[in-house]
């Protein structure tokens, strides 16, 4: 007598064909999948076999129509805007002396010129005393050189002459005297010191006489050792002048280059700080700098032509590429992304913007753009 499980072994075939259904249903569709698949390939295969061997040589194209080739691919980058002059910090001449700033002459935004008067420091005034002291003991030395280059005036020549007259005349009495004093001596008529003193008052007339001559050259001719050391004193004084002056220009700042004040850092009684004074630069010429890759270099050129897009504005501005850099720089770039290239080389490329961008980015200096450089 068979138990419950016995039913199961003896359930007819179709029942166990309609609970498999589903799944014959699936392979089915997946062998028909294959199939056609298989027809496919076989079809592109054929297709491939039917295609003319790679021996036959191509068709030509018609007379006068040139075959297309790949043009050459444009650059782009990021820049930022810059002035062609670059911006320049201007800052205390004086290096390590602190000063307190004075006088400042301009305001933001305000054009100067090259050389112009910009601020003025506290220590000026001094300095100025100090120039004005060394160019007193100049004109001093140079009127002792005059004075020795032209020797003596025609009066006191004439006076010279004059005073050697009399002492030589003086000197022809006191040797006519010692000459008498000494015939008188062996005879007993004059007294021996008589006749010394004589002799002691002739040499001194020579004596004065040969001084009053060589006064005389002095004043006629100027000794070369008098003008040598005149004219050291001259060059001593007028290295002392440029000193002074070279100080007080420490104290005063002036523009190197015409352009326009685009900030201030101090005021009238600050102290210049690490920012420096102000900062001036040309708005009249502007560059955008952009950061080319060092493998986009083989596609630039001077004066090729390119757009700049700018953040907020519709419109683009044109450039012309003016100056490629001479240096490959290595910037890091921080990301997460492991496939991205955080070892950037870029060469910086100077680019002139039209005087429709001049006008329009005068007041962004340093604004980010974007670049597009055509071949």
């Amino acid at each position: 007598m068979s138990g419950p499980d016995d039913s199961r072994a003896i359930r007819p075939a179709s029942l166990d064909r309609r609970r498999r259904r589903p799944g014959t249903l699936l392979l089915l569709g997946a062998t028909a999948l294959a199939a056609a698949g298989a027809a496919g390939f076989a079809v592109m295969r054929s297709g491939e076999a039917e295609a003319p061997p790679a021996s036959t040589p191509p068709r030509a194209a018609p007379a006068g129509i040139a075959a297309a080739e790949p043009g050459p691919t444009g650059v782009g980058a990021l820049g930022r805007i810059e002035p062609a002059s670059r911006i320049r910090r201007l800052t205390q001449p004086g290096g390590m002396a602190v000063t307190r700033l004075a006088r400042l002459f301009v305001e933001e935004g305000e054009r100067v010129e090259a050389g112009q008067l910009l601020a003025e420091f506290a220590d000026a005034g001094l300095k100025d005393a100090t120039i004005a002291q060394a160019e007193a003991a100049l004109a001093e030395a140079r009127a002792q050189l005059e004075k020795i280059r032209a020797g003596g005036r025609p009066s006191e020549i004439a006076a010279q002459r004059a005073r050697i007259e009399s002492l030589a005349a003086a000197e022809e009495i006191a040797r006519r005297d010692a000459a008498r004093s000494d015939r008188l001596v062996p005879s007993g008529a004059g007294a021996e010191a008589v006749a010394e003193r004589n002799r002691f008052a002739a040499r001194r007339a020579a004596a004065e006489r040969t001084e009053a001559e060589a006064q005389f050259e002095t004043l006629l001719r100027p000794r070369s050792e008098d003008l040598a050391l005149a004219e050291a004193q001259v060059a001593s004084a007028e290295a002392a002048v440029q000193r002074a002056r070279a100080d007080a220009a420490l104290s005063r700042v002036r523009a190197p280059v015409a352009g326009t004040v685009i900030r201030i850092h101090a005021r009238p009684g600050d102290q210049v700080g690490a920012d420096g004074l102000l900062e001036l630069a040309d708005l009249d010429r502007l560059d955008v700098v952009a950061d080319v890759y060092e493998t986009d270099l083989p596609r630039l050129r001077l004066g090729a032509p390119a757009e700049v897009v700018v953040p907020g504005e519709a419109r683009r501005f044109g450039a012309t590429v003016r100056a490629i850099g001479w240096v490959v720089r290595r910037g890091v770039q921080a990301g997460t992304d492991p496939v991205a290239a955080v070892d950037a080389r870029t060469v910086e490329v100077r680019l002139a913007l039209d005087a429709a961008g001049t006008q329009a980015l005068a007041r962004r200096s340093n604004m980010q753009v974007q670049v597009a450089i055509r071949p």
